[in-house]
């Protein structure tokens, strides 16, 4: 494989935008990982435009460099074949094709062997992931970064997959184990009162923002990582997990959040999990601040979750050697 473009040697600005100057690739190639974008807001129930969101990420990444300094200083290049897979087929407007389509393009590198790191897109996206996951690898762990549930049963009478859906879908198709699962970082006003509740009747533990304040950043990852243990899992980060005072532009903004010096320090204090795949959706950038400052974060969000990946590679590696 190619390897990233220098951007000591070549200006960022030059060449086509691939997350963080990835060479393309896909399942036919030697790699590790894939960076997969789902462009699709169809299930969007308020702000529409989180389709834009994967183009914005990468455009962003240019700014970020291989070296992780908060997972011994490991390059991510180095430790992980890595590569940028380009975006699923979406259908404008239909939910369903949409996600059969999501799922085609995500099994297709999960059965490569090939680790997806997503970028969304609505949080509908993380279901055909989920299933493409299932069908070949078994059902997950869930680790879940948001400010809202997303375990409503039904949004708009007869809706059964939106962004509000993703996660009581998974547990009802068997996708995920949710006695390994935990949801974190809610907070803010409910349709209703069981709209957190839900999801530990569902059987998932949730952490919301008030008791990850109280409990501390680093005790708090303590508790997710007692959670999930060494289960195979998959995280999910939204990006309105973050206060919109750091991240405005997400598809539902919720005030009183982590800024994102917080978010990134309680992905750092997390062990490197297994990871079967990732993703960071929500980035709207047509709600975006100055400087493109929520794409910025995401990328640095996907960043980490690579930092993780390498992280686990070579300690597995040192392990067996």
């Amino acid at each position: 494989m190619q390897s990233p473009s220098d951007s000591l040697a070549s200006p960022r600005f030059c060449g086509v935008p691939t997350f963080m100057r990835l060479p393309p690739g896909g399942p036919n190639d030697p790699i590790d990982v894939a960076i997969l974008g789902l462009p699709s807001d169809n299930g969007s129930p308020f702000r529409t435009g989180a389709r834009f969101g994967p183009n914005a990420i990468r455009a962003a990444s240019v700014m970020l460099r291989p070296i992780n300094p908060y997972r011994g200083g490991l390059n991510i290049f180095a430790a992980l074949r890595l590569a940028d897979a380009g975006d699923a087929e979406v259908v404008p407007g239909y939910q369903e094709p949409t996600l059969v389509a999501l799922e085609q393009a995500a099994a297709e590198l999960i059965g490569a062997g090939i680790t997806p790191l997503c970028l969304g897109g609505d949080h509908s996206v993380s279901l055909p992931v989920l299933r493409a996951l299932a069908k070949q690898r078994g059902r997950v762990a869930l680790v879940h970064f948001d400010s809202h549930t997303d375990t409503w049963d039904r949004y708009f009478a007869d809706r059964l997959y939106s962004a509000g859906t993703p996660f009581r879908r998974a547990v009802e198709e068997n996708l995920v184990d949710p006695a390994r699962s935990i949801q974190v970082g809610m907070r803010g006003s409910l349709f209703r009162a069981d709209d957190v509740s839900q999801s530990e009747t569902l059987g998932y533990a949730v952490l919301t923002t008030d008791e990850i304040f109280a409990l501390g950043l680093e005790n708090a990852a303590r508790a997710v990582a007692a959670r999930v243990g060494d289960a195979p899992c998959y995280l999910t980060f939204d990006l309105d997990f973050v206060d919109p005072g750091c991240a405005p532009g997400v598809q539902t903004p919720e005030a009183g959040g982590p800024t994102s010096r917080e978010a990134l320090a309680l992905l750092r204090a997390l062990p490197p999990l297994n990871l079967l795949g990732a993703d960071v959706v929500e980035t709207n950038p047509l709600f975006d601040g100055p400087g493109q400052i929520t794409a910025l974060l995401a990328a640095t969000v996907a960043a980490e979750i690579l930092a993780m990946m390498a992280a686990r590679k070579a300690g597995l590696a040192a392990a067996a050697g």
